[in-house]
């Protein structure tokens, strides 16, 4: 009969919702950044103490990742179900004024992540400034998908290049972020995304 080992440790149930403390991490995140969200402000948030965090996440840096893998989930969602629209230009659009509501939804945390977080990324933290700005890019192909397939549909002008379309849509909704972080209405932003519209190629 084999003995049992009595160094063995039967590892604990987490007392906490792994999937609540990550959404909270996130928002951490979002309001301070990579960098000057402390290992405290984490853990103050997230309910939980360094050991655990450790346990369930790792460390900060992987932990951000993870976090940053939620938004992105939830970010390409959102530009899914407005991409899907039927004609290219009100999904365009559907896209930006949905931006604007959301980055001034006073629930929200000002900002998007992959934008505020490149921007106030050091040397130090050059891995994850690559990351964001890969992230950013994955949100730019998908306007850029969506608006060539509208070219392939004739929905929009034979000279048209869906790249710099898509590039153009994409730097006007990373500027309403921006904006939407400094202070920026609503009713301020719906006016530039008005603007941004008259560019659409007739």
């Amino acid at each position: 009969m084999k003995a049992s080992n009595p160094t063995r440790h039967v590892g604990r149930p987490r007392s906490f919702d792994a999937d609540q403390a990550l959404d909270r991490a996130l928002q951490v995140f979002r309001q301070k950044g990579y960098e000057a969200a402390s290992l405290t402000d984490l853990t103050r948030a997230m309910g939980i103490e360094r050991p655990s965090l450790y346990a369930a996440f790792g460390d900060k840096e992987t932990l951000f990742r993870k976090a940053l893998d939620r938004y992105c989930e939830q970010m390409l969602g959102f530009l899914s179900q407005a991409l899907s629209e039927k004609r290219a230009r009100t999904a365009i659009e559907r896209m930006l004024r949905e931006a604007a509501e959301y980055q001034t939804n006073p629930h929200n945390p000002k900002g998007c992540l992959t934008v505020q977080g490149a921007l106030a990324c050091t040397q130090e933290s050059e891995p994850i400034r690559k990351e964001l700005i890969c992230r950013r890019k994955q949100g730019e192909a998908a306007i850029r998908q969506r608006l060539q397939r509208a070219k392939r549909e004739g929905d929009l002008p034979v000279d048209c290049n869906p790249t710099d379309l898509a590039r153009f849509f994409a730097t006007v909704m990373q500027g309403i972020s921006v904006q939407a972080a400094s202070g920026a209405s609503r009713r301020e932003l719906e006016r530039v995304v008005d603007a941004a519209l008259k560019a659409w190629p007739e």
